[in-house]
């Protein structure tokens, strides 16, 4: 018989998680939890689909299909603006 450990400790049951949820009621207020829990989700679901462009990437990459940008990446195509005198001086 195999015995599995969790790597973190016990998961907490119902009694622990109302003492968590208290805690940050107190701690944020009832008004700002679900601005939170919504930052939350969005930034997981940016992650997520980084992490899935990155995954096609390296995909591509196996395959042999590599398609590269002909500029390098922070390079644009536009040209590139030159700064004017802005000091002139007159002498008298």
């Amino acid at each position: 018989m195999v015995q599995m450990i969790p790597l973190f400790g016990p998961i907490p049951g119902g009694m622990e998680m109302m003492v968590i949820l208290l805690i940050a009621v107190l701690l944020f207020g009832a008004n700002k939890i679900p601005k939170l829990a919504r930052s939350t989700g969005e930034a997981m679901g940016e992650f997520k689909k980084g992490r899935q462009e990155v995954e096609e990437e390296l995909q591509q990459m196996q395959e042999g299909g590599v398609e590269t940008d002909s500029d390098p990446v922070g390079e644009s195509s536009a040209e590139p603006t030159t700064e004017t005198e802005t000091d002139t001086e007159t002498t008298n």
